[in-house]
């Protein structure tokens, strides 16, 4: 993927500042955020940035959080601040998917199954080449660090775990049972959902660590993942 995407889409506007105490701790600009709040996103966006960079030019396990917080001109204990574990520097999109699974699947509409929530968000990902989709333009330089770094790839098997937990929760939540203690058909229902969109996810890597185009790549990911969509409705009906 490309540095301006992996800083995070490129600088943060204020967005209309107003000046003085109160834009900084209560008003909000037009995104949102306050005058803080924006400060705090930049900052962040800067270390991942340059450790992002750093990653790629000399590989994730050859660069200390140390030399991190040099290039982005903080300290040490700033960088653990915003990112408690090394490979969070790199993939630091975990959360951000964290939170878009949550929202596609309580925020569905009134007639949307939870898989058709989950269908609409990761095509829409796609469509938009949203970093979180995997598909783009320079991410083949992603792709070979991660599989380049045993940490890396360690990071992310969890991150899976992890999303596969949250959609049982979701999943539970929906079909009106203990979301607190998912059920036995809840829990094989989020990880064959997850196995589904990371297999269509490895796949799109693959071709475009052996140089396909990206266009010819997002094509084809979209028609694969509209066919593990599919193949997930008819499996879980209760969940369609």
């Amino acid at each position: 993927m490309t540095d301006q995407e992996r800083r995070g889409g490129g600088p943060v506007t204020d967005g209309g500042r107003t000046g003085g105490r109160q834009a900084e701790t209560g008003s909000a600009g037009e995104d949102g955020l306050t005058l803080r709040e924006r400060k705090k996103l930049r900052t962040r966006q800067r270390i991942s940035g340059e450790a992002t960079l750093l990653f790629i030019r000399r590989g994730f396990d050859n660069v200390t959080v140390a030399e991190v917080a040099r290039a982005a001109e903080v300290s040490t204990m700033t960088v653990f601040n915003y990112f408690p574990r090394k490979e969070d520097l790199f993939l630091d999109r975990i959360p951000e998917g964290r939170e878009l699974l949550t929202r596609a699947v309580r925020e569905r509409g009134a007639d949307e199954s939870p898989l058709a929530a989950l269908r609409r968000l990761t095509l829409g990902l796609l469509a938009e080449r949203h970093p979180l989709a995997g598909v783009g333009e320079g991410f083949e330089h992603f792709w070979r660090t991660v599989l380049d770094s045993p940490a890396l790839r360690a990071r992310g098997r969890e991150a899976v775990e992890e999303m596969e937990d949250v959609l049982a929760v979701l999943l539970g939540e929906a079909v009106g049972g203990d979301a607190g203690r998912p059920g036995r058909d809840v829990r094989l229902a989020a990880a064959l959902i997850i196995a589904g969109i990371r297999a269509a996810f490895a796949g799109a890597a693959a071709r475009q660590l052996g140089g396909d185009a990206v266009d010819a790549v997002a094509v084809e990911q979209a028609e694969v993942l509209r066919r593990t969509f599919d193949a997930l409705e008819r499996a879980l009906p209760g969940f369609a």
